[in-house]
């Protein structure tokens, strides 16, 4: 069975890319415009791993890790943040929050890719060492 990938980012080319590569690469991918709609998807689909980006209008990437981790049925589940916040407070505010793996904007799609894939088969958050 395919493993399914959420996209969550209001950059329509990013989100375009992602679902490119991410499909090409062998998962099933869905996608979310902001946070709310990131959270409802995230019930409705229960992807096995969500790329979300920090920046966004109605609820930003910060506050749905915060929710998806208080919540017991996504507690675990691995998250990526993708986003072009790389300061250090941005990244500790990440890596605090619960997230899995912190990439900033710009980014190597194949590298997004080769991570997604190395949480999944790993099955869980860490990446294998």
């Amino acid at each position: 069975m395919l493993k399914r990938v959420l996209v969550v980012d209001d950059d329509p080319p990013v989100v375009e890319l992602l679902r490119q590569a991410l499909s090409g690469a062998g998962f099933r991918v869905a996608t979310a415009p902001d946070g709310a709609h990131g959270l409802l998807a995230t019930e409705a689909l229960r992807p096995d791993l969500v790329v979300l980006d920090a920046m966004m209008p109605v609820m930003d990437g910060f506050q749905v890790l915060r929710t998806l981790r208080e919540r017991p049925a996504t507690a675990d589940l691995p998250v990526i943040m993708l986003t072009s916040l790389g300061g250090d407070t941005d990244v500790t505010r990440g890596w605090a929050g619960g997230v899995d793996c912190y990439l900033t904007k710009p980014f190597d799609v194949g590298e997004v890719v080769a991570m997604v894939t190395r949480m999944v088969e790993s099955d869980g958050g860490e990446p294998p060492a």
